[in-house]
C-alpha cells in the first residue's frame, strides 16, 4: 500500500512558525512584486491599510515606505507579530505601522473602515470566495483588495501536482474562475497578474535552504521536524518539475 504523504495542515502550528519565523517572507512573493500591486491602487493620498495574516511584516514594510497613512497587520501567531513589531521600529515605521494579533476570518474592526485590504499568501486558508466575501464589509465604498491566491494556468495538469495542491488548497482554480468568483463576490476587476518565477525560488525557496540545517539542529530528535523540512524541499522540488502548470496572481479588485 502506498504511503500518505503528509499535509501542510498536518504539522504542528510551533513548529511551522519556528520554521517560518526565521525567513522575511513566510510565503513566494517579492518587493517588485508588492510594488506592482500596488501601482493598480491609487497611493497619492493617506490610505488605511489592513495586511490580512501578514507574517513577519515582509511585504507590510515595503507597502509602508510605497504609502502615505496608516497601516495595521493582522497574524494568528503572537511571535510573527513580535517581529513584525520589531521590525517596524528598526525602519522607524512604528508611528505609522502596527501589528496586532487576530484572525483573518474573525475580524476586529469596524465595517468599512479601511482604503486597502491586502493578503499575500494566506487567503486559501480561510477559502477564496469566502475571504474575499467577508472581507468586503471592512473596505470603504470604491475600496481596494489585493491578494495573493494560488491558481491554475491550465485547465489539465499532471495527477501528482493535482494532488498536491487540491490537498493542500481544496478550492483552487484556474485565473478566469478566481476572476469570476472576485466578481460575483462584488468587485470589479483592477488587475490580475502572475508572480515571476523568482517569487518563489529568490525570495522563498532559496532562503529556506539557508534555516535548514540550523532549523534540525536546533530541533534534533524531532521526527516531526525532519518530516516537515522534507515537505518543505518536496514543495520546490515539486515547483521545478511543474511549474508551467500553477502559481501565484495578485488579483486587485475593487468594491463595488
Amino acid at each position: 500500500m502506498e504511503k500518505e504523504e503528509p499535509l501542510i495542515h498536518d504539522f504542528d502550528i510551533g513548529l511551522i512558525c519556528d520554521y517560518f519565523g526565521r525567513l522575511e517572507r513566510q510565503g513566494p512573493g517579492s518587493p517588485e512584486a508588492t510594488v506592482r500591486a500596488l501601482s493598480f491602487i491609487d497611493s497619492s493620498r493617506e490610505l488605511k491599510i489592513a495586511d490580512l495574516a501578514c507574517g513577519t511584516g515582509g511585504q507590510t514594510m515595503i507597502l509602508a515606505k510605497n504609502t502615505k497613512g496608516t497601516i495595521i497587520g493582522l497574524d494568528i501567531f503572537p511571535d510573527f507579530i513580535n517581529k513584525f513589531n520589531i521590525n517596524a521600529e528598526k525602519l522607524g515605521l512604528q508611528n505609522r505601522v502596527k501589528g496586532i494579533v487576530g484572525s483573518m476570518d474573525a475580524l476586529p474592526f469596524q465595517n468599512e473602515e479601511f482604503d486597502v485590504i491586502w493578503s499575500e499568501g494566506a487567503i486559501a486558508n480561510m477559502g477564496f470566495e469566502k475571504g474575499l466575501n467577508y472581507w468586503k464589509d471592512f473596505l470603504k465604498k470604491d475600496g481596494y483588495i489585493a491578494v495573493t491566491y494560488e491558481s491554475w494556468f491550465t485547465d489539465e495538469r499532471p495527477a501528482e501536482i493535482e494532488k498536491f495542491w487540491v490537498d493542500a488548497v481544496p478550492e483552487m482554480g484556474t485565473i478566469g474562475h478566481n476572476i469570476s468568483i472576485m466578481q460575483k463576490a462584488g468587485y470589479s476587476l483592477v488587475a490580475a497578474f502572475v508572480l515571476p518565477e523568482k517569487c518563489w525560488t529568490d525570495t522563498y525557496f532559496i532562503p529556506q535552504k539557508a534555516i535548514q540545517k540550523e532549523f534540525l539542529e536546533e530541533n534534533a530528535g524531532n521526527k516531526d521536524a525532519e518530516v516537515f523540512v522534507e515537505y518543505m524541499k518536496h514543495e520546490a522540488e515539486l515547483y521545478s518539475k511543474y511549474k508551467q502548470y500553477y502559481g501565484y496572481v495578485f488579483y486587485i479588485g475593487r468594491k463595488i
